[in-house]
């Protein structure tokens, strides 16, 4: 059994078990939270699927830790112009570990 669900404008994929990295959302580590935002659930041959969401479906996961991602690096340049700039960016986010899908 898996379930598509949408966090932090992207969609992902989901196992019972699975450990993932999202956006950051709100919650303190060891906090169950729930992800309402459920597109699909499919139970082998058995396939439900929202319009665009599905309604009663819920997937609950635990909140296991926060971080930031690995720096990238931003570079500017005009050529001839003597104009270079350079910016990081790190990317919040959280790490879920999958408790529960119930459609």
């Amino acid at each position: 059994m898996y379930a598509v669900v949408e966090t932090g404008g992207k969609q992902y994929r989901v196992v019972v078990g699975e450990q993932l990295r999202v956006e950051k959302l709100a919650g303190m580590a060891g906090e169950i939270i729930d992800l309402p935002r459920v597109l699909a659930v499919i139970e082998g041959e058995d396939v439900k699927i929202g319009n665009p969401l599905l309604e009663g479906a819920s997937v609950k996961a635990e909140v296991m830790a926060h971080g930031r991602d690995k720096k990238i690096r931003i570079f500017k340049m005009k050529r001839r112009k003597k104009y270079r700039r350079t910016q990081g960016h790190r990317q919040a986010y959280t790490q879920l570990k999958v408790t529960e899908i119930s459609a």
